[in-house]
């Protein structure tokens, strides 16, 4: 058994993980922080862990962190950078929900984010924790910056396309559409039903701080710099993302079906489906799977990629579930195989 704490466990990404981990085998919940309830049950919150969950929020000043083996930052922009390295030199493993660690360059960072990174050091330290990518590197993590939702997404649609060379990297195109959990458990006008239901709209055109943490590991993956147009939109749901993915083919491409069976035939959270599917967003609510389509509209030079998750699962707290396991040598899909929700 772990011990595990959350900082933050009053947002939805806070409540997923501990929906997740209430169940896990090898955990024990041993601190769940937050600074405006403090005192409060966790259960009279969020009523669906009744039963399962019987801690009270605590200060994160105050809170025994330091006894446990690994905590959760399911916090905003900017906390987890000033406070991990108190628990990483107890000893204690930090896995960051945010996006403190996951962009290696400060300066890119500090543009997307608003603020002088606290510390530099543990972003150079901190792994990317994709498993699809970083799995080994992730096994041996003591810092672990979880990725983006939409970045999931659209990473995961892209990344055999550009590995294998077959694409134009220069001009690839992301239409992300997401839920409107995506936005955070806070009252904000563009989010009320009033406003969102029976709508769809754009947001963030002229740039959004997921496109250079995509561009991050594309780069890498193809050696170059990749040129990216990323859009997201929302719309009236509560959960998922569908990104549509455009790409032009080269005189490489071969069988776009088997390149991406191959690439995912071993990964437990990835389902490639058969030629002519139609990935759907609900089919994988509530649970920790992407799903992926391919297309060669009128057998032409451009590949289309449909890629579904769930953004507060595979695209925040069942990854860093995922991530967890990793690092502690557990099978990588404990606690994590759940069906999704229909209807």
């Amino acid at each position: 058994m772990i011990r595990v704490g959350i900082v933050g466990g009053t947002g939805y990404t806070g409540v997923e993980l501990l929906r997740l981990l209430a169940l896990h085998p090898k955990v024990e919940l041993a601190a769940i922080t937050s600074r405006g309830n403090v005192g409060e049950k966790v259960a009279d919150m969020f009523p669906n862990l009744r039963g399962y969950v019987d801690l009270v929020f605590s200060d994160p000043a105050t809170a025994d962190l330091q006894s446990c083996d690994v905590v959760f930052f399911a916090t905003p922009n900017g906390i987890a950078m000033s406070a991990a390295r108190e628990l990483l030199d107890a000893g204690v493993r930090v896995i960051d929900l945010a996006a403190d660690f996951r962009i290696q360059d400060l300066g890119v960072w500090s543009q997307w984010y608003g603020m002088t990174h606290a510390s530099p050091d543990l972003v150079r330290e901190a792994v990317y924790g994709l498993p699809e990518l970083n799995r080994e590197a992730i096994r041996e993590a003591r810092l672990l910056a979880n990725p983006g939702c939409h970045v999931t997404a659209v990473t995961l649609g892209l990344l055999p396309l550009v590995k294998a060379g077959w694409v134009d990297a220069s001009s690839l195109i992301a239409d992300s559409k997401s839920g409107v959990s995506g936005a955070g458990r806070k009252a904000e006008i563009p989010t009320l039903m009033a406003e969102a239901g029976e709508s769809f709209r754009a947001y963030a055109v002229g740039g959004h701080r997921h496109q250079p943490e995509i561009c991050q590991t594309l780069n890498l993956v193809a050696g170059q710099s990749v040129g990216l147009t990323f859009v997201p939109h929302l719309v009236p749901m509560v959960r998922g993302i569908e990104a549509t993915l455009y790409a032009r083919l080269n005189a490489q491409a071969g069988d776009l079906q088997a390149l991406f069976e191959h690439a995912y035939a071993d990964e437990p959270f990835v389902d490639v489906l058969p030629p002519g599917s139609l990935p759907e967003t609900r089919s994988v609510r509530g649970n920790n799977m992407c799903r992926l389509a391919i297309y060669r509209p009128q057998g032409g030079d451009t590949v289309v990629v449909s890629s579904v998750i769930d953004n507060l699962v595979k695209g925040a707290s069942g990854q860093a579930v995922q991530n967890m396991n990793l690092m502690f040598g557990f099978p990588e899909d404990m606690g994590l195989r759940i069906v999704g929700l229909l209807p």
